[in-house]
């Protein structure tokens, strides 16, 4: 489960898809890298966190929204889990 600071769920980290095919990496700047397949950074700009809601702005002005629900993040069609630290 996500941690909640301030009001807000702690959603810096990597977050990937069942299959690893998209992997997207939410900085703790605001900043998000989206690696897909092969693809490094095949999108990237900047999101903010409003309780469990998330707001992306791409770099060039595309916008998108996901919501952290049970430690998921639903990004549009997207179902991404937390990557978990290597122990």
């Amino acid at each position: 489960m996500a941690a909640i600071e301030d009001g807000h769920v702690d959603v810096v980290g990597m977050w990937v898809t069942e299959d690893g095919h998209i992997r997207q990496e939410l900085l703790p700047d605001g900043r998000y890298d989206e690696a897909r397949g092969e693809r490094a950074s095949a999108y990237t700009g900047r999101y903010t966190v409003t309780g469990s809601h998330l707001d992306y702005v791409d770099d060039t002005g595309f916008t998108a929204t996901g919501d952290i629900r049970d430690g998921v993040l639903y990004h549009e069609h997207l179902v991404l889990y937390r990557e978990s630290s290597p122990s």
